[in-house]
């Protein structure tokens, strides 16, 4: 089974073309090829496929083999890989994913895929769209309580659920320890996404990710969209901000239309090939 390894700041996912490759049995595939040290190590699977109502289709597996409805730096990588592999000559793609269709707009110079830019569409504040069981009609610097101790969150869907915790400690004390415990959260009935967020200067924020099936990660496209918008939201930042994460930059915009967009980096890592069948629902190399 082929296979291409790409990351967008440092969001790495392992991508298996569709239109060349069968996988019967994607989560045990995800599992085993994100083992950093027994299989290729990365944060999950990608499948990039046909699509009925789009240009093309994809689809996310975490590490855990669970099935996600988004990520905006993998939307960043499918729109390299299908341009820059010939699938499609368009700089302008629409995508089907798990949270709905999104357009992928592509910088193009001499032939390779500079940046990418994805409408992430609007985000959803409504705690049963979410979701998150809170009361009131938002979840904007709500309490909840980790192992007793109050800890403020804002809420957001992006196609997948988000909590923002805004502080000035973004160390591996608070990170490693609070991000698994909000991430299982009672409060969260899909789980949630975590993301731990300073504001450095009004248009620039650092954040570190605790992704919900993976832990923690370089990178998060959706989280970088939805600090943003908790960010506005709370008066912290203006509609539009770099959102710096530990593996790069993503720029992100709040627009007029109530549309979220971000535009980064994706790049190819490498190409391989995995020894692998799949028999009886079970991978096996």
């Amino acid at each position: 089974m082929r296979f291409t390894k790409m990351q967008g700041t440092g969001n790495d996912y392992v991508y298996v073309n569709l239109f060349e490759e069968t996988v019967e049995d994607p989560s045990a595939l995800a599992r085993m090829v994100s083992q950093p040290h027994y299989g290729v190590g990365s944060d999950g699977l990608i499948l990039i496929g046909p699509s009925d109502r789009a240009d093309f289709r994809m689809r996310i597996f975490n590490i855990d083999g669970s099935e996600g409805e988004m990520c905006g730096n993998a939307c960043r990588c499918v729109g390299k890989y299908v341009y820059e592999r010939g699938l499609t000559d368009k700089t302008a793609i629409t995508l089907e994913t798990g949270a709905g269709e999104r357009r992928l707009d592509l910088t193009v110079l001499e032939g390779k895929v500079e940046r990418v830019t994805v409408n992430m569409g609007r985000p959803n504040l409504r705690p049963a769209d979410i979701p998150v069981d809170l009361p009131g009609d938002d979840a904007t610097e709500k309490q909840i309580l980790v192992d007793g101790e109050p800890v403020t969150v804002t809420c957001v869907s992006m196609g997948n659920p988000h909590a923002v915790v805004f502080t000035d400690d973004l160390s591996d004390a608070t990170v490693r320890r609070l991000g698994p415990r909000i991430e299982h959260h009672t409060a969260f009935p899909h789980r949630t996404n975590v993301e731990f967020a300073s504001v450095e200067q009004p248009g620039r924020l650092r954040v570190r990710v605790w992704e919900r099936g993976c832990g923690e990660t370089q990178a998060c496209g959706t989280g970088a969209c939805a600090v943003l918008v908790a960010a506005a939201l709370t008066g912290r930042a203006p509609k539009e901000a770099d959102v710096t994460l530990p593996g790069g930059t993503i720029h992100v915009a709040w627009q007029a239309d109530g549309s979220v967009v971000q535009t980064g980096p994706a790049d190819f890592v490498f190409d391989g090939e995995l020894p692998m069948v799949m028999t009886g629902g079970k991978a096996a190399c």
